[in-house]
């Protein structure tokens, strides 16, 4: 596992960038934190580095968006699928062409892949937080250790 810590909306987009650049098709990321700390703003920075031009916003009542950019990116909040046993088709976004984002994953454990990064941000204060990124899979090893290297160089 690695940790960063981010000082600013600044250390924020440039996580998002440096994340953007390493980023394969078929990538899944887990993306986990308490509410307001910062998820659908990585979000944002990570689709406008990835050629979005739509405004991207929290899926909250939609559970999935869909976004074409460099890659299709489908960004989807699962915090509403807490109880829930039902399949929305998730591994029809779960493919070898375009990259999902998952907010809140622990409600839909039974329906990810096998090979993901999994990044959790936590709330330290009105500016600052801190970003536990690991992976599985060895192409997600590869890129999750790329994107420390250059962070922290």
């Amino acid at each position: 596992m690695y940790t960063l810590e981010l000082n600013s909306l600044t250390d924020t987009e440039r996580f998002a960038k440096i994340l953007s650049e390493q980023i394969e098709a078929g990538t899944v990321i887990l993306l986990s934190g308490d509410l307001g700390s910062g998820k659908t703003t990585f979000t944002q920075y990570f689709g406008k580095f990835l050629g979005v031009k739509r405004h991207m916003t929290s899926p909250t009542f939609n559970i999935i968006k869909s976004y074409k950019g460099i890659y299709t990116i489908h960004h989807m909040d699962c915090y509403r699928l807490e109880d829930s046993d039902e399949d929305l088709g998730f591994d029809e976004y779960f493919n070898d062409l375009d990259i999902a984002i998952v907010e809140w994953p622990q409600f839909i454990e039974e329906y990810l892949p096998e090979d993901f990064i999994s990044i959790e941000l936590l709330y330290i204060d009105e500016s600052k937080r801190e970003l536990k990124m690991k992976a599985q899979g060895n192409n997600n090893l590869e890129i999750v250790g790329a994107v420390y290297d250059q962070f922290t160089s």
